[in-house]
C-alpha cells in the first residue's frame, strides 16, 4: 500500500477502511507517531464509526510496541481530547475520527503536547520517520490506561466563562442534533448544566450516522422540523467528531454555518475586552465588518485550524475560528469548540431577549458559494494557474492556493487538507454577483 493512496493533511491522515486505511498502516503510522514525539502519554479517543474498535487496536498496537503508554478516553469529541491532552500535561494524543466525512471513512488526527494538531513542519518530519521505518521499539511494552471522566475538564473550563444564571433565568427551548457523533453522550448533560430545556435527536450511539456528518442546511432537516415541533429558541447541530457548530433559527431555518461563527464572534466582542479577531481566508467578510464595527484589528490565517490557532497566539486574540462553524475561544483553548460556541450563543440570546433570527438578520447579508471539483495534484496547479490569470486585476493573495478580493466581491479557490479536490468558494453581495462570478470560474475550469 503506497502513502500516496492517503489523504495526509497538516493536521492528520484519513481514507477509506478496507481500501487506504488498512490496519497494518495505521500500526505503523502509530509506530511512527510514538517514535516521532519520544513516546510518553498519549491519549487516544473516538468518534463513534463503527470502525472506530479496529483503528483504535491498531493504534494501540503501534503505540505500545514503540515505547508509549496509551491512555483510553473512550469516545470523545475532539476539542475536550484536545483540552485533555494540554490540561493533563500528556505527551501526544490521537483522535480516530473523519470528522465530516461519510462513515466508510476514518482517520488519525495526530495531537501534540499543549493540545494542538502538528504544525505543517512537524507532519512532514513524522511522515520521514514513516518512510524510514526506523521506530524506536521496545522488548516490554507498557499497558493500556482507561481515562475517567475525560469531558469535565472541558465542561468546567466553558462554565468558569460563561454567566449561567442568566441562562437559567430565561430556560431556553434547545433542540440539538450530534449525529449519533462523538458528542452525544455528553452533549444532553452539557446543555441542562447551562440551563436550557433540551430535546435530543440523532443522540444514539448507533451503528452508523443517520444523517450525513457534514452540519450544513440540506443535512439539517429533521432538526428543522424537531424545532418547530417542540417550539424551540434555538436547534444546534454538530458533526462526527464535535469540533463544528451549526444552528437553526426559532423557525426551523438554518442560518449558516457562517452567521453561526459571525454570531459569536460579535457577542465576545460586545461583552468582552476588546481583542483581535483571526480567522482563515475562506470566512465570510461579515467577520470583517464586525471587527471593524468593534474597532478591532483582523487577521486572516491559512485554511486549518492549526494556522488560526497559532495566528491567535501570535496576534494575542480571544476568539476566532473557521467558516465552517469551528469557532476558536482562546481562553477555554484555541481549537475549533461547538461546546463553547453553544455556550456562548445561548448566552448572547439570554443577555440580549432577542430571537436567533434577529440576531442574525442585524447582521450583514453575503451570499456565498462553496463548490468543490475532482482535481490531481497537478490539475489543481493547472487551476490556480488559469484562474490567477482571469482574475489578475483583482487584490490577490497566494498564501493558501489563490483568493482574489474585489470591491463587491471575493472568491477563494484551494486544494482541500482533507480530500483529492479543488475547493471553491464565491461571496459577493448580491446572489446575482456571486453566481455570475462562479460561472465565470467552472467555465474557466
Amino acid at each position: 500500500m503506497r502513502i500516496s493512496d492517503l489523504k495526509i493533511s497538516i493536521s492528520g491522515i484519513r481514507g477509506i477502511i478496507g481500501e487506504s486505511l488498512t490496519p497494518q498502516l495505521l500500526v505503523k503510522f502509530a509506530e511512527a507517531f510514538s517514535t516521532y514525539i519520544g513516546g510518553g502519554r498519549i491519549a487516544v479517543g473516538s468518534d463513534t464509526r463503527p470502525s472506530a474498535a479496529m483503528v483504535k487496536n491498531a493504534v494501540f498496537a503501534g503505540l505500545l510496541s514503540c515505547g508509549a503508554s496509551p491512555l483510553d478516553v473512550g469516545i470523545l469529541p475532539i476539542p475536550s481530547l484536545q483540552i485533555y491532552t494540554k490540561e493533563k500535561k500528556l505527551d501526544g494524543a490521537i483522535s480516530i475520527t473523519a470528522s465530516h466525512n461519510p462513515i466508510e471513512w476514518n482517520a488519525l488526527k495526530l495531537i501534540r503536547r499543549g493540545g494542538h494538531y502538528l504544525y505543517p513542519f512537524e507532519a512532514e518530519e513524522l511522515l520521514d520517520v514513516y518512510y524510514q521505518g526506523k521506530f524506536q521499539r521496545v522488548t516490554s511494552p507498557d499497558k493500556i490506561e482507561m481515562a475517567r471522566g475525560p469531558f469535565s475538564i472541558h465542561q468546567d473550563k466553558i462554565m468558569g466563562l460563561i454567566d449561567t444564571d442568566m441562562i437559567r433565568r430565561k430556560k431556553p427551548r434547545v433542540v440539538v442534533d450530534p449525529c449519533g457523533g462523538a458528542a452525544s453522550p455528553f452533549v444532553r448533560g452539557f446543555l441542562q448544566d447551562l440551563g436550557a430545556e433540551v430535546t435530543c435527536v440523532n443522540c444514539g450511539l448507533t451503528e452508523g450516522f443517520p444523517r450525513d456528518p457534514e452540519p450544513v442546511p440540506r443535512n439539517l432537516g429533521a432538526l428543522c422540523e424537531a424545532v418547530k415541533k417542540h417550539r424551540a429558541d434555538v436547534g444546534f447541530a454538530q458533526d462526527a467528531d464535535a469540533d463544528r457548530l451549526a444552528a437553526v433559527d426559532e423557525n426551523g431555518v438554518p442560518i449558516g454555518e457562517e452567521y453561526t461563527l459571525a454570531l459569536a464572534v460579535d457577542y465576545f466582542l460586545q461583552r468582552n475586552k476588546k481583542s483581535p479577531v483571526v480567522i482563515n481566508l475562506s470566512t465570510s467578510k461579515i467577520i470583517q465588518d464586525i471587527a471593524d464595527r468593534a474597532g478591532v484589528e483582523l487577521f486572516r490565517s491559512p485554511v486549518g485550524e492549526i494556522n488560526v490557532a497559532r495566528m491567535m497566539e501570535e496576534k494575542n486574540a480571544k476568539i476566532g475560528g473557521e467558516g465552517n462553524g469551528g469557532i476558536m475561544v482562546a481562553d477555554v483553548h484555541t481549537c475549533r469548540d461547538s461546546f463553547s460556541g453553544m455556550a456562548f450563543l445561548l448566552e448572547y440570546l439570554a443577555w440580549s431577549g432577542k430571537k436567533i433570527s434577529r440576531l442574525r438578520n442585524e447582521l450583514p447579508d453575503y451570499f456565498m458559494i462553496k463548490h468543490k471539483v475532482k482535481a490531481s495534484f497537478r490539475e489543481a496547479r493547472a487551476i490556480l494557474n488559469k484562474l490567477g490569470a482571469k482574475f489578475s486585476q483583482g487584490n490577490t493573495q497566494t498564501l493558501d492556493g489563490l483568493r482574489v478580493d474585489y470591491p463587491d466581491f471575493w472568491l477563494h479557490v484551494r486544494p482541500s487538507n482533507t480530500e483529492p479536490v479543488v475547493r471553491i468558494q464565491v461571496e459577493g453581495k448580491s446572489e446575482d454577483m456571486a453566481k455570475r462570478i462562479f460561472e465565470q470560474i467552472m467555465k474557466e475550469i
